[in-house]
């Protein structure tokens, strides 16, 4: 079974979070809820999440300072965030919330298929870099000699590796024809943006890969 996503929906009003949860139902992933950016800090501490949905205007800390705790911790700083705001926000208020580190910042009232394909997109990216990381957390097990069991026989490490190569151009290839169809149709910057990065953690796995194949010299890199 593939493990749903988290979603983190803050926002200091109860009304903008059942309305979110709303939206983003047909998800099917794990909404999470938090009031205030002091629990929405809380609630990063211990579970990771595919995006964050971040209210701007809040009581005590605010979108923007919430924003700059999450840039700042190691374990939180690349989850994506899109700021949701009420303001009647110009060029200053926007550029404010991309250099707080934001991919998106949209105006309420907005449009809920919008917002739900734009998460869908930064979702869809979040699963496919989790199964990267498990397919590299599997490779390092074999490697280092660890359970072979579970896998009915021992593998040579040429042949795993050729199975992992394999696996990695398959999702290589549906990146890259995630990354195309968003040039095409998506005047979305941010999401574009976002596949970029995914398609450069898939390069730093393919060198990761290319360095383990026998005749190559060098340590194991480390895949992000």
């Amino acid at each position: 079974m593939v493990q749903k996503a988290k979603i983190l929906l803050v926002d200091d009003r109860p009304e903008n979070l059942l309305a979110l949860e709303a939206i983003l139902s047909a998800l099917d992933q794990t909404l999470v809820r938090a009031s205030s950016g002091e629990e929405a800090l809380k609630a990063l501490l211990t579970d990771d999440f595919a995006v964050i949905l971040l209210d701007v205007q809040m009581p005590g800390m605010d979108g923007f300072e919430t924003a700059a705790h999450i840039k700042r911790r190691e374990r939180t700083r690349d989850i994506p965030i899109i700021f949701l705001t009420a303001i009647n926000h110009g060029p200053h208020h926007t550029f404010r919330g991309y250099a707080a580190g934001a991919v998106d910042y949209i105006s309420k009232p907005f449009d809920p298929w919008v917002l739900r394909a734009k998460v869908s997109v930064l979702v869809e990216l979040y699963m496919k870099n989790c199964q990267l990381r498990e397919q590299a957390a599997l490779l390092r097990l074999q490697l280092e000699g660890g359970d072979k069991a579970a896998a009915g026989e021992a593998k040579e490490p040429a042949g795993l590796l050729a199975e992992l190569s394999a696996r990695l151009a398959a999702v290589e290839e549906q990146a890259e024809a995630l990354s195309k169809q968003l040039g095409d149709e998506s005047t979305d910057a941010a999401a574009v943006a976002t596949a970029a990065h995914l398609e450069r953690k898939l390069t730093g796995l393919r060198r990761a890969l290319d360095a383990l194949e026998p005749g190559t010299s060098g340590g194991q890199p480390a895949v992000n």
